[in-house]
């Protein structure tokens, strides 16, 4: 289910210029630069909490942070970057969720853990929330690419 969202997420971006990466509607929201580095910082976020089984460090919360918050501020930081960009670090961050998944065991997915103040998961479900994350993002994504045709074509 992962790899086939993010085959799909790829596509949804696939000739992307600098400057449709970077298109914010009405100058305002996430760009889908922001998206996808959104993305990638999502599943690091979660191979640490998973397969190390600890919260991130204030180290990596400082690394991860911008792309995790999105927003304004995101935008400025994650600016004039090409689609390769993009696609290196998400496939960076699947390769090493991928390896990490190798070395658990199935029962691994059942394992209950706390989610949240209030809440408890499993790892199952912490990975599915990864992909749905993703899923919600894309079809932003092809909310903001549909935004721009309709834009450069001036029905808007």
């Amino acid at each position: 289910m992962m790899e086939y969202t993010r085959l799909t997420t790829l596509e949804a971006v696939n000739g992307l210029t600098i400057k449709e990466l970077d298109y914010r509607i009405d100058g305002k929201g996430n760009s889908i630069g922001c998206l996808l580095y959104h993305m990638a910082c999502v599943e690091e976020v979660y191979q640490i909490i998973t397969f190390e089984e600890r919260d991130p460090t204030e180290e990596e919360l400082l690394t991860l942070e911008v792309g995790l918050s999105l927003g304004g501020n995101a935008h400025q930081k994650i600016y004039g970057r090409g689609i390769e960009f993009y696609k290196e670090r998400l496939n960076l961050v699947r390769e090493r969720t991928l390896e990490g998944f190798k070395i658990k065991e199935d029962s691994w997915l059942d394992e209950v853990s706390p989610f949240g103040p209030n809440h408890s998961a499993n790892n199952y479900f912490r990975w599915f929330h990864v992909f749905e994350d993703e899923l919600n993002h894309r079809g932003q994504i092809r909310l903001i690419r549909k935004h721009m045709e309709r834009k450069e074509e001036g029905s808007l």
